[in-house]
């Protein structure tokens, strides 16, 4: 699987203008899923990247899935986490400082089953990559001051 990063880019803003023009709701393929914008500092760049992202919530958290359609390889969106953890999540109308933990063994696998029992293409996905699809936690960050 090959990805247009020019048109990954512009698909994601559009996404971005419908979250931001609706209160944190999108329609078409996404109507009725949680989602958030994230914004990621990058890995190598240091320049800042969106991605609108489906999410699951867990209590305080949200937890996110690094699945790229099933591609081999993970999103410029996990790489840029794992080397700068804090990011800035948009859910609903609301922005805040997060910090990303990406799970592992049995709650990464417990996340996971739940996503793919709640959208079952993420079990296609899995299907499709020889990768373990990384699963990522957000945990708000408390404000300072």
């Amino acid at each position: 699987m090959s990805f247009d990063r020019e048109g990954v880019r512009k698909w994601n803003e559009s996404i971005a203008a419908e979250f931001r023009a609706n209160h944190g709701k999108v329609g078409g393929h996404f109507e009725g899923v949680p989602m958030l914008l994230m914004t990621t500092k990058g890995a190598k760049s240091g320049r800042p990247h969106l991605s609108p992202l489906v999410y699951q919530p867990d209590g305080d958290r949200m937890i996110i899935f690094a699945s790229r359609a099933g591609d081999d390889h993970h999103p410029h969106w996990y790489l840029n986490l794992v080397a700068h953890p804090e990011v800035t999540l948009e859910v609903g109308d609301e922005t805040f400082e997060a910090l990303a933990t990406v799970l592992e063994g049995d709650e990464r696998t417990r996340f996971f089953e739940r996503q793919k029992a709640a959208m079952p293409q993420f079990a296609g996905y899995a299907a499709k990559t020889s990768r373990i699809i990384p699963v990522v936690a957000l945990e708000r960050v408390a404000a300072r001051g």
